[in-house]
């Protein structure tokens, strides 16, 4: 086994934390903050838009179970890559889509990814996905660890994320683990 990490931001970090620990092969998700330039963001530090981090979940993963490649594509399927430092009603650079590679394989398999999708022309806008070297991640406070899990009846987690959980459990029903199906 081979534990790999990868790190994404799209949106609120509740849905993508959710999403991503239900697949088979992620050992964990983790919400938390990175690609700013605050030292040791606190969640009211973020809401703020000035400490130039953005909300994201760094992932751990085995790939023998499921590639860098299979994560970026589901990425894409759980968020607007077109939103320009938003996703929907959360407006902010916070909430900006980027991908924050670990290594050179990792920045070289984004491109190429982000260019497959321009080619075929999958979305009618400009992906406006940044691709930026992970620096430092900070995890997000405890509370916000595994929210949607624990607050599904929350305002936001009912009618934001509940939709997006439903229809990504249709579409990738084969990569989810048991316990989630």
């Amino acid at each position: 086994m081979t534990i790999s990490t990868a790190t994404f931001a799209g949106g609120c970090f509740w849905c993508l934390e959710a999403a991503f620990n239900s697949l088979n092969g992620v050992k964990n998700a983790l919400s938390g903050y990175t690609g700013g330039f605050t030292d040791a963001p606190s969640y009211e530090d973020i809401c703020t838009g000035t400490s130039g981090h953005a909300e994201a979940v760094q992932i751990e993963f085995d790939d023998q179970q499921i590639s860098y490649q299979a994560l970026l594509n589901l990425f894409f399927s759980l968020h607007n890559p077109t939103q320009l430092n938003r996703q929907g009603h959360d407006i902010g650079s916070q909430y900006r889509s980027a991908i924050f590679y670990h290594n050179q394989q990792q920045k070289k398999q984004a491109e190429d990814f982000i260019e497959q999708l321009t080619d075929a022309k999958v979305y009618s806008d400009t992906i406006k996905t940044t691709l930026d070297n992970l620096t430092v991640f900070y995890p997000a406070e405890d509370y916000h660890q595994g929210y949607y899990v624990k607050n599904p009846a929350q305002g936001y987690c009912a009618m934001v994320i509940t939709p997006k959980m439903i229809k990504f459990k249709e579409q990738y029903q084969a990569q989810l683990k048991s316990s989630v199906s």
